[in-house]
């Protein structure tokens, strides 16, 4: 499984932030110029409505959707580039794409669908699910936070409000699952690399290890035969032969009171 070193870097919320930030300036277009980007949505069935993958998230069509997916998307686009900055631009472009294709085949003719709700269900589903799979308990943790915050989100994939795209969000949470499947492999970003995890880690030079016998069972140190004592003994003086021309001074102090008031 591969991974990489765990770092908060600028681009970990950059990112996030920058795409953020061009949905709120695509709709003060719109409200500013009196334009209306409305026909760039995913028009499904539609050969020109393909151009709809790309453009749609950008589009909302008033102030409370905008509102509603802009801390869901900066939240949980953060939590990507931060545990899988590898594979963070692969997810959100197959993403997009599994998902906007999704749509354009399961909505209905002669609808738009504009939004980034599914670029929304395709993070939590992807976190979700690759935590989950990934047996790690930091990943885990992730994915029960997200199933605990966004869980009601399941709703938005079933038709029950007119005007609301569930094939998008439905589309986006299986794209979701794809990658995590298709990703599984991939690692997250690990922060440490313990001792015997290294590729040039040998068991019988770890002191540890050396408290087991060949089928696993604890050695206490009381049990250990004298030769393997006396080896221990004499690697320890030959590592410390060369202190022994050095000459040690100890200094007492008489004042009682000021040894209490000393500071170390």
């Amino acid at each position: 499984m591969k991974t990489e070193k765990l770092v908060f870097k600028a681009s970990t919320i950059g990112f996030p932030l920058l795409f953020v930030l061009l949905i709120w300036i695509v709709f003060w277009l719109e409200v500013r110029f009196g334009y209306n980007f409305n026909k760039w949505g995913v028009q499904p069935q539609k050969w020109s409505g393909l151009k709809g993958i790309l453009f749609s998230p950008f589009i909302h069509g008033n102030i409370k959707h905008l509102y509603s997916n802009t801390l869901p998307l900066l939240i949980l686009s953060t939590a990507l580039f931060y545990f899988y900055r590898a594979i963070a631009w692969k997810v959100l472009g197959l993403g997009l794409l599994l998902s906007g294709l999704g749509t354009w085949f399961l909505g209905e003719s002669g609808s738009v669908h504009i939004g980034a709700s599914g670029i929304v269900y395709l993070l939590s589903s992807f976190l979700f699910f690759k935590g989950i799979w990934s047996k790690n308990y930091r990943l885990i943790a992730l994915s029960l936070i997200v199933a605990f915050v966004y869980g009601g989100m399941v709703w938005g994939m079933l038709p029950i409000e007119e005007k609301v795209s569930w094939e998008g969000h439905l589309s986006g949470f299986a794209a979701g699952i794809l990658l995590a499947l298709g990703f599984r492999k991939v690692g997250y970003a690990s922060s440490k690399k313990y001792e015997w995890e290294k590729p040039n880690y040998k068991p019988e030079q770890d002191l540890f290890m050396q408290h087991f016998d060949e089928k696993g069972n604890f050695i206490p140190y009381s049990e250990w035969n004298n030769e393997e004592d006396n080896t221990r003994n004499d690697d320890f003086e030959n590592a410390n032969s060369h202190n022994d021309n050095l000459t040690y001074r100890y200094i007492y102090t008489e004042n009682k009171q000021e040894e209490e008031n000393r500071k170390v």
